[in-house]
């Protein structure tokens, strides 16, 4: 067998443990050799207590890596072991980087230059708007986003970026067999189509709390900036945030209203420094990128043919939530010709319907 396999075999032993897998290579020269060390070597020299060693042991009894190896491509997922020449550059050079990435997809991660958005898994209907417009920007910059397939603005920043055509990496908390949340099956499934969809945690590997905190180092990672959309006091995308500074990542945010809680995040961290980001634009002047794309500008959206009303209507909505009867006392029309309209701008794409007749500009 290949360092290639031994690596693999590591990571099913260790999922996670990046850090002592990488503790055992400088111990024991390779993968390979710490994997035919004895039990007793394994205490003395890998550090493991007398207990793990003798699981280890037990484990690699019964585990054939090249095996596993096999059955991963027949579950249609690639091993890109850290000594591949497919492994990101821009990942080697993180605090532990993953001994391995298992990856759904098509994309060549760490071939273009990313960008990692993120955010409250609980957002507004106005932080998914801005998430999915930013998304869409960069995507149609042709900037690859990264974010981590959660409930709330990383779904939002995915679904952006394959609205407008472009590539997105998903990194997973699990295995990237298993769907989590199990509402974004459809999307997962569009990902690894055009992107990829990738993980340091081996196939089948459920979704424990700790996993997701370890995973923040390769969002960040494997990006060129951290931009955080809504984000609570106490909040996983801080703590990408905290981890993209410490790797040297340019980290920025988008404001938020000052009586929303989750304002508290990017709102802290633009105090701190961080760059404000009010669209697109902002990003890539962050990353010196305004000269490299030139020709992509933020410009006036370019609407379809609209009536009178419609035209008096799409004027007065924003990315902030607005109530029927306000649309009906500032548009001066009457409700029924209010409800008319809406509809209409909603079936082309202008308006998004939120719950309780509140409504707002699509965010693309």
């Amino acid at each position: 067998m290949g360092e290639k396999e031994y690596f693999l075999g590591w990571q099913i032993l260790l999922p996670g443990a990046a850090k002592k897998f990488w503790h055992l290579i400088k111990q024991f020269g390779s993968a390979a050799g710490a994997w035919n060390a004895s039990e007793s070597q394994l205490v003395s020299t890998g550090g493991f207590n007398p207990l793990q060693a003798a699981e280890i042991a037990s484990s690699r009894k019964s585990m054939h890596p090249k095996e596993e190896l096999e059955k991963l491509s027949q579950m249609g997922i690639n091993y890109i072991e850290f000594e591949n020449s497919a492994y990101p550059e821009i990942l080697k050079n993180i605090f532990d980087p993953p001994p391995g990435i298992f990856m759904r997809g098509g994309i060549c991660i760490g071939g273009q230059l990313s960008v990692a958005v993120v955010g409250s898994r609980k957002p507004t209907p106005y932080g998914v708007a801005v998430a999915e417009r930013l998304a869409s920007g960069l995507s149609s910059a042709g900037i690859t986003v990264v974010s981590g397939m959660a409930r709330g603005i990383d779904t939002a920043a995915h679904k952006g970026a394959l609205k407008a055509g472009g590539g997105t990496i998903a990194v997973l908390g699990c295995g990237v067999d298993v769907v989590y949340p199990r509402e974004n099956k459809r999307i997962m499934e569009e990902i690894a189509s055009s992107g990829a969809v990738i993980s340091e945690y081996p196939p089948g590997s459920e979704p424990v709390a700790w996993h997701f905190p370890v995973r923040n180092r390769i969002i960040s990672g494997l990006s060129r900036a951290v931009v955080v959309v809504e984000a609570a006091a106490r909040s996983g995308a801080l703590i990408t945030a905290d981890i993209a500074l410490e790797q040297g990542r340019d980290v920025m945010a988008v404001p938020g209203n000052i009586s929303s809680p989750l304002s508290c995040g990017p709102n802290r961290l633009i105090k701190q420094g961080a760059r404000l980001v009010e669209g697109v634009a902002d990003i890539m002047d962050e990353l010196g990128l305004d000269r490299l794309f030139s020709g992509v500008r933020e410009t006036e959206k370019s609407y379809p043919r609209l009536t009178g009303d419609e035209d008096k209507l799409i004027k007065l909505l924003t990315l902030e939530p607005l109530a029927l009867d306000k649309l009906v006392e500032e548009s001066g029309l009457a409700t029924q010709q209010v409800l008319a309209a809406l509809m209409f701008l909603e079936l082309k794409g202008l308006v998004r319907q939120l719950p309780g007749n509140y409504y707002m500009a699509d965010g693309l």
